[in-house]
């Protein structure tokens, strides 16, 4: 289902290492991924050239740009198809990954990728705005990861929440996001974090990503995040 070939043509930028035993775990999740498609709409990008650049090289780029140390504990906020965290996880399974997702369809499709590939993963069926008042995730985490959930104000209520103070919450953006980052700051700091790191790169030619590492240096209060008609309705600004 991948194309092999484009695919380590297009990690090759990055210093990325991947083996023959998680190459075929990722193609494995690919062949699911476009099968499962048919019958429940997973993603709008379904040609296998597409699905290896714009899916499964894209999320890999996390490992050029930010330091992910062994057994490090992630919760990818918003899953939904298993992007990126499920990429992550068959990548690198030493990484803890927890899987949150409000929609118990798709994390039953990340679970059954896991267990093809015979490998666990913790599969949450929650909103995040609830999961993260719990004190069983709150602050848990070394990193929460999103790719293309909400607009960066809202998505950081989501996500910095989980975040122990000196982690970091990753969010995989468009290129073209110059207005939300802006207005995203000063939620940021009202939620405990800082914007680290903000890189611009190119997945492939003329095909600009963006990553953003926000940085936690203080708890978040214990009021955020708010429930999900108020984040939508009044987001921090």
């Amino acid at each position: 289902m991948l194309n092999k070939e484009l695919f380590y043509n297009t990690i090759k930028p990055f210093d990325i290492s991947v083996d023959e035993e998680a190459f075929a775990r990722l193609d494995t999740f690919a062949e699911m991924l476009i099968e499962t498609n048919k019958s429940f709409n997973l993603t709008a990008i379904k040609e296998p050239d597409d699905v290896t650049v714009k899916h499964f090289a894209d999320c890999l780029s996390i490992f050029k740009y930010v330091d992910i140390p062994e057994n490090a504990k992630i919760i990818d906020v918003g899953t939904g198809a298993g992007f990126p965290g499920l990429v992550l996880k068959l990548y690198r399974p030493d990484i803890q990954m927890t899987f949150l997702d409000s929609t118990k369809k798709r994390l039953g499709f990340i679970e059954n990728v896991l267990n093809e590939c015979g490998i666990k993963g913790d599969i949450l069926h929650m909103r995040a705005e609830e999961a993260a008042q719990l004190s069983k995730y709150r602050e848990k985490y070394d990193f929460a990861t999103a790719r293309a959930v909400a607009a960066l104000p809202v998505l950081s209520e989501y996500c910095l929440p989980f975040v122990k103070v000196g982690g970091s919450f990753v969010s995989m953006k468009s290129a073209e996001s110059n207005e939300e980052i802006s207005e995203a700051k000063k939620a940021i700091n009202i939620l405990g974090g800082k914007i680290e790191e903000d890189i611009l790169f190119d997945l492939v030619e003329n095909m600009p990503r963006r990553i953003i590492r926000i940085k936690k240096n203080s708890q978040t209060p214990t009021k955020y995040p708010r429930p999900s008609a108020q984040i939508s309705k009044k987001p921090l600004k």
